[in-house]
């Protein structure tokens, strides 16, 4: 089993903007908003959750694509969360909605590759998964 760690240093005493690292060295700024003591210096370490589950399966969906010959002109994702009004605020439920740039793009493989993707490959879905429903769509777009 690998072991994968985290660092946070703490940028401004006294505030809550932070700069963190993960074992891949690079370095990435959180922050909350001003009326929480922060200066709105960074994003905010829930929205990484998010950019997280988009960055993991949009990898997947991408390579498994490209391994069979399906050519994009251009992919994008979108995640939408609903988060609870109580606090903890946590997200209850997640949307992931992909959308494919191209022409004659074969719909039976990107439903095969997104299908993959979240059973199979994408570590921060199945984590996600287990606390929150996670649901998804595609759509193919002719021209950018």
């Amino acid at each position: 089993m690998a072991t994968k760690t985290a660092f946070i240093t703490q940028i401004i005493p006294g505030g809550i903007t932070f700069s963190g690292k993960t074992d891949s060295g690079h370095w990435l700024t959180m922050d909350g908003p001003v009326e929480f003591g922060g200066r709105n210096a960074g994003i905010r370490p829930k929205e990484l959750l998010l950019l997280a589950v988009a960055g993991c399966t949009g990898s997947d969906v991408a390579s498994i694509l490209a391994k069979k010959r399906v050519r994009l002109d251009g992919f994008e994702i979108h995640v939408t969360a609903e988060e609870t009004e109580e606090h903890p605020k946590v997200f209850r439920s997640l949307h992931i909605e992909y959308v494919f740039y191209g022409k004659d793009i074969d719909s039976r493989a990107v439903e095969r590759a997104i299908e993959l993707s979240q059973t199979t490959y994408c570590g921060v879905s199945a984590m996600l998964r287990k606390a929150m429903e996670i649901t998804h769509s595609y759509h193919l777009v002719p021209e950018r």
